[in-house]
């Protein structure tokens, strides 16, 4: 909801707060078969993109979030060939999974298409990566991708969904998890947004409780901070098939072939390690 015509505000009703960026003009209203989105252009965040009032990304610091919610994953897996992204229509996500040499082919999964031809005007440099010859497209309903997806047949599905509710309610869910499961080759490994550790601890717990009942071994929980989303304190959760998601491949993080604004082999370490009462909350789920 806009201030006024100088500021775009988005507030968090249940928790008493609100986020605010100065505006210079509205650039993009269109209400697409699913959602409106928008695209402002901001004083300091450069362009901010919204969905259904809702802030989705800005210029100024969407590196954070893309980069935490593929680098870790494919760091933690040892040969990730085939990823799969549910959500993600703004492309910043495929764009940092396609920076992986051994990736040999990227799905972008996304119910929306306007949310990526909107990306492509707008926020050009998050679409770099579009024409990948490994690059793949297919606009539709991502739950029912993957539940149709072939047995052992991907290596990591990252989840870059909006927040638990409509449309994307079902991706938090254990049916959604179980899909995931039998689509993902042994060791296989998913990493979904788990909202705000500071707001959010319930919804982190009930995705815990939904993939340990879906059959998945062990989860683990990354913070990291995106000042645009509610409370500024973001996160990402991986669960694995087989294998430990709590230790990853330090040394090609380490030695990684490409630049980063964010994501480093320490960073990753970092974000492994929760504050007691964020550890104590997730114990023995």
């Amino acid at each position: 909801m806009a201030l006024d015509k100088t500021w775009f505000s988005e507030p968090c009703a249940e928790f008493g707060s609100a986020f605010s960026l100065k505006i210079k003009e509205k650039l993009h209203d269109e209400t697409s078969e699913y959602q409106r989105i928008e695209v402002y252009d901001t004083v300091y965040f450069g362009k901010l993109m919204v969905i259904d009032g809702y802030v989705m990304l800005t210029d100024k610091d969407n590196f954070i979030y893309h980069e935490m919610m593929s680098h870790p994953a494919l760091y933690t897996h040892s040969n990730p060939e085939k990823v799969v992204i549910v959500g993600g229509g703004d492309c910043g996500t495929l764009q940092e999974v396609l920076r992986h040499e051994n990736v040999k082919k990227a799905w972008q999964v996304e119910i929306d298409e306007r949310v990526t031809r909107v990306a492509e005007e707008h926020f050009p440099d998050l679409c770099l990566a579009n024409n990948d010859p490994r690059a793949n497209f297919f606009f539709g309903d991502g739950i029912k991708w993957i539940e149709e997806a072939a047995e052992a047949s991907i290596d990591v599905i990252i989840v870059d969904s909006t927040d638990p509710i409509g449309p994307a309610e079902g991706l938090f869910a254990v049916p959604f998890y179980r899909s995931c499961l039998k689509a993902l080759k042994p060791n296989g490994i998913i990493v979904q947004q788990s909202e705000s550790p500071l707001y959010h601890m319930e919804i982190i717990k009930g995705m815990y409780t939904a993939m340990r009942e879906a059959g998945f071994s062990n989860m683990a929980t990354l913070q990291f901070p995106q000042c645009v989303y509610p409370s500024g304190w973001w996160s990402a959760t991986l669960a694995g098939k087989d294998s430990s998601v709590a230790q990853f491949r330090n040394f090609a993080a380490k030695n990684k072939p490409f630049q980063s604004k964010f994501y480093s082999e320490e960073m990753h370490q970092s974000a492994l390690t929760l504050p007691p009462y964020v550890k104590e909350a997730l114990e023995g789920m």
